[in-house]
């Protein structure tokens, strides 16, 4: 299997396309003024206590206040919470870390109210982004992670992934980040750190150690609350470093910033393989290119076809997700309902397993399948959701089928499922249900070139139209888009974008910015 990441820059956003064998499986977007990600860590106040819930709210400049469960303060708090109050203390010294006294562990049983109190200061992370209603979910657990190893502040423990078989390896591991990990710092070995030589490892240790001291100097200079100590890589790194493998084909990449930000951590993990990033300088939009549009326009909505006619319902509630398979127009098998219900169940689940991964989906999700008489044939159709689910990073869980036929799958959850809006609102008349006559559109594209050039002075600009009305302007030996650049000039380009609707129509200067041409008329 082969994997591609393609990563299509614009000026409000961020998105991120994995291709697995050219199909896409994994589709992230983030604004780019966007903060609230996971693994980001704030010096927050303590708002309100909430002992019925054994839990607290915390402001860290969301609008909705973060929840802070007991049980997620951590065993170390205590030595934490003095260590940070000795910090804002003494703006002048900052005591290191090795030097901290390490208090006992806080009691399980405990209740809130006898471990913080309302406006209490505190260093806390990020676990879980803000999601419909809610706030972000917290942790005062602090980590830092990299790609072989995850450090953490106040706990001495040395831990090896279970994934890591060999007992030899997982020794030492164990023995080699004893022997370099400083005094009152935990270590998680992750289990890509299989094999990897102490240099490669020390050199992990010490960039995350850094991280932590350059957090700890915000915490002491902070002047106002809530401030952000700590920032989460950027999101494409973060999906590299927890993505990356040998399989990785290329990294194709649209825009030069990021390109260089990617090659440089590609080139600190794996300099043997930093000639897979690529930078992308095609006149089409890059996932236009690399038909990411078209699979994003066919995999996202309400309705979702995957073989031979059959497809998915999928809706979205806040509770939980529900899915339902039908056959569709589906001709049967030769072999009776029996065996046709398998087949469809089996396509289902392949499609499914994409599906969740693809939407990021979490929380409760039920399948209701086709219904299935014989044992064998459920059974068979569990074990392939359970092996299509093996690629899933996120913690899952899964649930043979009920006597009801239906299926029950538990995901983590940790940001909002991605929901993209493939139906398009009319860009002629914005919904009134009349428009202008068709034929006259090219006239009203050529009226915003004129205006464009000849009042607003701006010679270089693409025009981005739909694929079809691009190929009417270009048609014959002559087309319309030469008298275009014969009229106003050759600094026009036309550009074929799938991502627009059939009469949508986006202008863009020579530095990639739109410029905004589009105007509602009353239409009576």
């Amino acid at each position: 299997m082969t994997s591609e990441l393609v990563v299509d820059v614009q000026p409000k956003e961020i998105s991120i396309a994995l291709l697995e064998d050219k199909n896409l499986v994994e589709l992230q977007k983030e604004g780019r003024n966007l903060s609230f990600s996971v693994g980001n860590m704030y010096l927050g106040r303590i708002k309100k206590l909430m002992p019925g819930l054994n839990a607290c709210f915390v402001d860290v400049g969301y609008e909705k206040d973060a929840f802070l469960h007991y049980l997620d303060l951590g065993p170390q708090f205590n030595s934490l919470d003095k260590y940070v109050r000795q910090t804002i203390s003494d703006r002048k010294k900052l005591n290191p870390i090795s030097k901290a006294t390490i208090l006992p562990d806080i009691d399980k049983d405990g209740t809130v109210s006898t471990a913080l109190k309302v406006g209490q200061e505190v260093v806390v992370q990020i676990v879980k982004e803000p999601i419909s209603t809610k706030g972000p979910r917290l942790t005062c657990e602090l980590s830092f992670a990299g790609r072989y190893l995850v450090l953490i502040p106040f706990n001495d423990k040395v831990s090896v992934s279970q994934k890591i078989k060999s007992g030899e390896e997982r020794a030492r591991l164990k023995q080699l980040l004893q022997s370099i990990k400083p005094k009152n710092f935990g270590v998680i070995v992750r289990t890509v750190a299989e094999g990897k030589r102490v240099a490669e490892l020390d050199a992990e240790l010490k960039v995350l150690l850094k991280h932590w001291e350059e957090s700890i100097v915000k915490v002491q200079k902070a002047t106002k609350l809530p401030t952000l100590v700590y920032e989460e890589t950027s999101r494409t790194v973060a999906l590299l470093r927890d993505l990356f493998n040998p399989s990785f084909e290329s990294i194709h990449i649209n825009d030069e910033a990021v390109y260089e930000e990617v090659k440089d951590y590609v080139t600190l993990i794996a300099p043997e393989r930093a000639g897979i990033v690529k930078l992308y300088k095609g006149q089409l939009p890059i996932y236009d290119n690399f038909g990411i549009t078209k699979q994003i326009k066919s995999s996202f909505g309400k309705t979702v076809s995957y073989k031979s006619g059959a497809y998915l319902i999928i809706e979205h509630t806040e509770a939980l997700h529900v899915v339902d398979v039908n056959s569709g127009n589906r001709s049967k098998s030769g072999n009776g309902q029996e065996a046709n219900a398998l087949d469809v169940n089996l396509g289902a689940a392949d499609e499914l397993a994409r599906q969740l991964r693809l939407r990021d989906m979490g929380g409760i999700i039920v399948v209701d399948f086709i219904d299935m008489n014989e044992a064998e044939n459920r059974q068979k159709l569990y074990e392939r959701m359970c092996q299509n689910m093996q690629l899933d990073r996120a913690k899952h869980n899964i649930l043979p089928l009920s006597k009801f036929g239906l299926m029950q799958i538990t995901r983590q959850r940790v940001r909002p499922a991605m929901d993209v809006n493939t139906s398009e609102t009319c860009p002629t008349c914005f919904g009134k249900g009349t428009i202008k006559p068709s034929i006259l559109f090219t006239d009203t594209l050529e009226s915003k070139i004129d205006y464009l050039v000849n009042k607003l002075k701006i010679k270089k600009f693409k025009l981005h139209i739909h694929p079809y009305i691009s190929a009417y302007v270009n048609q014959g030996v002559i087309s319309l888009r030469r008298k275009w650049q014969m009229k106003y000039g050759f600094g026009i380009k036309i550009i074929p974008d799938q991502s627009l609707a059939f009469l949508e129509y986006k202008f863009y200067d020579s530095n990639k910015d739109e410029i905004d041409m589009k105007e509602e008329i009353e239409i009576k």
